[in-house]
């Protein structure tokens, strides 16, 4: 039966070993990644010389009629509840 100091020692080891090739592993992820990414991602786009036209910002106001109807239906909501 091995000492209890040999035991640590063994199981030491054996975790420094596993971090080490975690961190090996990850290494190697990170960097296939990136590579990946290099190779198969987005190309930057050539800036045109054309101003860009601007897109038309839909009208977002709230007709006077749904504003209407809306505090119609808080005030009978409240008075339910009250």
């Amino acid at each position: 039966m091995a000492s209890i100091s040999e035991q640590l020692y063994d199981a030491l080891g054996i975790m420094v070993l596993g971090m080490a090739l975690v961190f090996i592993f990850l290494s190697f992820l990170i960097l296939a990644m990136n590579l990946v990414a290099r190779k198969f991602g987005p190309t930057p786009q050539a800036v045109n010389s054309a101003p860009v036209a601007q897109p038309q910002r839909a009208d977002t106001s709230v007709s006077p009629l749904m504003t209407a109807v809306i505090t119609a239906a808080i005030h009978q909501h409240r008075k339910k509840v009250l």
